[in-house]
């Protein structure tokens, strides 16, 4: 009968790169322009960012932004990436911009927006995943 050996633990990696708050923050700015750009409200900002509450919201716009926990890291990062990618497909600014609140035949006529509405991160990385196929990212 074999015998079990014992297998020393490995040190553990993380599978995707850690963001650092420095780097959470100039996201955290950046996506405060973003939904200017965007024209969003308030309430669809709180629903993108996971249910940020308004107050910290409405902080975020004066520039400051605390500690952001990793699943709002995330939110952010893919939110920055639509962006990079409509800047990428889209010569025109404009253009862009406006995409999101467009309606889209890939979302069975919904304006990105609304599938991004649907509050979960998943939504917003489906937006993300199509803008990438689109583009070849």
């Amino acid at each position: 009968m074999p015998q079990l050996v014992f297998v020393p633990k490995t040190a553990s990696q993380p599978s995707v790169p850690v963001i650092s708050d420095a780097e959470g923050g100039a996201m955290a700015r950046a996506v405060v322009n973003l939904f200017n750009r965007w024209g969003l409200t308030d309430a669809q900002a709180s629903i993108l960012l996971g249910g940020l509450s308004v107050r910290t919201w409405a902080r975020w716009k004066t520039g400051v932004v605390g500690r952001i926990p990793r699943d709002l890291k995330c939110r952010l990062s893919n939110l920055l990436g639509i962006h990079k990618a409509l800047r990428i497909i889209f010569t025109d600014v404009d253009r862009s911009y406006g995409w999101v609140k467009r309606p889209n035949e890939a979302f069975g006529g919904l304006p990105a927006l609304d599938v991004m509405l649907g509050g979960e991160l998943t939504d917003i990385m489906r937006v993300r995943r199509y803008l990438d196929s689109v583009w070849g990212g």
